[in-house]
């Protein structure tokens, strides 16, 4: 457990304030950052396994569903194994991961929160293309983004204190969270980066490793959030980052024995098919 010295110290949470887009100076920040996102289309991202980015022969597409000849980004087109070998990797890693002090890996998250804080418009910019929200909508999207990192490292800081417990005579009982092991987080497209956020942060930030899969329809978003992520100090084996269609790497993180736990948020018949999967 960490010392008086080395333990963090935050303010109480306070929700991520909305940015006024009434006012010009927003209105013309806003307009920059979708230029600056719009020089960027059609870049192709990795994927992330077991540390290593990694390229496959087959691709995929993110399009703005405003306008689907605009190409927003080019992703990889995982197979099963490879989504075995994130799930494998993940595991081997979990070990060291789970290790880390709560301490640490609460400052990573903290980190990311100001990273994300410092470029909202250029992130809100890149969640109106890939999927068609206003600027009041994306600008939404993002700063809960901002209160699920700051929260859940909050949390992970009271969590990773002593817990009360009713005392009993002759015994001297204690109690300390653990980590499951490997997350496979499947987020949905409607809130792309907040509620993809919310379920890495949490798995991370509770020493569980993690593959995430994004929703077909907002890669992009996903893979910015990763590559925060590893600028805010979390270990690239930390975190697995695969795309491609849902049912075939989908279904081999769900089916995989060493997948500890599953984050998923979308349509009744995925969530079906997750808890009917062997």
């Amino acid at each position: 457990m960490a010392t008086a010295e080395t333990r963090l110290q935050k303010p109480e949470f306070v929700n991520e304030a909305f940015i006024d887009f009434s006012k010009p100076e927003n209105r013309k920040a806003m307009e920059a950052a979708l230029e600056k996102v719009a020089a960027e289309f059609g870049r192709e991202y990795p994927m992330y396994i077991a540390g290593q980015q990694v390229t496959t022969t087959e691709k995929t597409k993110s399009t703005n569903p405003s306008r689907p000849s605009q190409v927003i980004g080019v992703f990889q087109k995982a197979s099963a194994e490879q989504a075995n070998h994130a799930v494998e990797a993940a595991h081997q890693y979990f070990d060291t991961w789970k290790r880390t002090t709560a301490q640490e890996r609460a400052k990573h998250i903290f980190r990311a929160a100001q990273i994300i804080r410092e470029r909202k418009f250029e992130l809100a910019a890149l969640v109106c293309y890939e999927v068609g929200k206003t600027w009041p909508e994306a600008d939404a999207d993002i700063a809960e983004t901002i209160d699920f990192l700051e929260f859940y490292g909050r949390e992970m800081l009271r969590l990773a204190e002593p817990q009360k417990l009713t005392p009993m005579r002759g015994e001297r009982n204690y109690l300390i969270y653990i980590p499951l092991g490997v997350g496979a987080i499947i987020p949905p497209w409607n809130f792309p980066c907040a509620i993809m956020a919310g379920l890495v942060a949490a798995s991370l930030v509770t020493g569980n490793t993690v593959v995430l899969k994004p929703a077909g329809d907002s890669p992009a978003i996903a893979a910015q959030f990763v590559d925060i992520l590893f600028e805010a100090g979390i270990p690239r084996e930390a975190l697995n980052f695969i795309t491609g269609p849902g049912s075939v790497i989908g279904d081999a993180l769900v089916r995989h024995a060493k997948t500890r736990y599953i984050g998923f948020t979308g349509s009744k018949e995925v969530g079906l098919r997750i808890s009917e999967l062997p």
